[in-house]
């Protein structure tokens, strides 16, 4: 009989770096939704879930006020159907919802160049395909499970028709995406006042970086600009004569304002 001891299960090897486990980490990271927030102080994180929440809840909304309508517009229908095709479409359109949110990632709504737009394209159509192939078949599914039959009809006329309402959402949840994600960057800033704005201020060679909070006046006159600081230092700004784009009158314009 062996007495040698039972041989221990191999150990878990690391994640190589590079290894697909890490392509996962970095997609993510890159989507903003993961829990490591590289640069963006979580604020795409929480733009990403406070849109899906605010969305949940619009969209929920709009499909009981059709779920309403349906059932008192149709005579002697069964109240379970208008609860079936409401609820599809909502389940389905909340699942592929991440499908807007790359939208956003690869082409927000003020991206440069503007050409980058254009894959925005076929991601709404990428929606709306897949909300409705999703609503179909869970349809089908319920009515199956109920004894019944679901007729949809022609699937590539009432796309065209799903298809419009599922483009609009698409634009309305960029649009959502962009103001969201700006409320937030505005909170944080007024949520850390001591982390001041800054201002180059470049002249030839020299860069002098200034709090734009300590700038208390600007001056022009010539072909330079002077920046007054509340310390009493002056830093000036030379404009090649051909950067000017119309010549200054004489003596001096000041422009004065108190920062906040």
């Amino acid at each position: 009989m062996s007495t040698a001891p039972p041989s221990s299960p191999p150990a878990i090897p690391a994640k190589a770096k590079g290894g697909v486990a890490r392509r996962i980490d970095d997609i993510w990271q890159w989507l903003g939704i993961s829990g490591d927030a590289i640069g963006t102080s979580g604020i795409r994180r929480r733009t990403f879930f406070y849109a899906f929440g605010v969305a949940a809840v619009v969209v929920a909304a709009i499909n009981t006020l059709n779920m309403i309508t349906d059932y008192h517009g149709m005579h002697r229908i069964d109240w379970r159907e208008p609860l079936i095709w409401e609820g599809s479409s909502w389940i389905t359109l909340m699942a592929v919802f991440w499908i807007t949110w790359i939208g956003y990632r690869l082409a927000p709504p003020f991206v440069r160049p503007r050409w980058r737009l254009l894959v925005h394209l076929p991601l709404a159509l990428s929606f709306s395909l897949a909300h409705v192939i999703g609503f179909l078949w869970l349809r089908e599914l319920a009515y199956w499970l109920a004894g019944g039959h679901y007729l949809f009809g022609n699937f590539w006329s009432t796309f065209a028709y799903e298809f419009l309402k599922d483009g609009l959402g698409y634009c309305l949840f960029q649009a959502g995406f962009a103001l969201i994600e700006h409320l937030l960057r505005q909170r944080q800033l007024s949520a850390t006042p001591g982390q001041s704005l800054t201002f180059d201020i470049r002249d030839g060679a020299h860069l002098t970086r200034v709090q734009l909070a300590q700038i208390t006046a600007v001056a022009s006159a010539g072909n330079y600009v002077e920046f007054v600081l509340r310390d009493g230092r002056r830093w000036r700004k030379t404009f090649p004569p051909a950067a000017l784009c119309a010549p200054t009158a004489p003596g001096w314009s000041m422009a004065r304002w108190s920062p906040r």
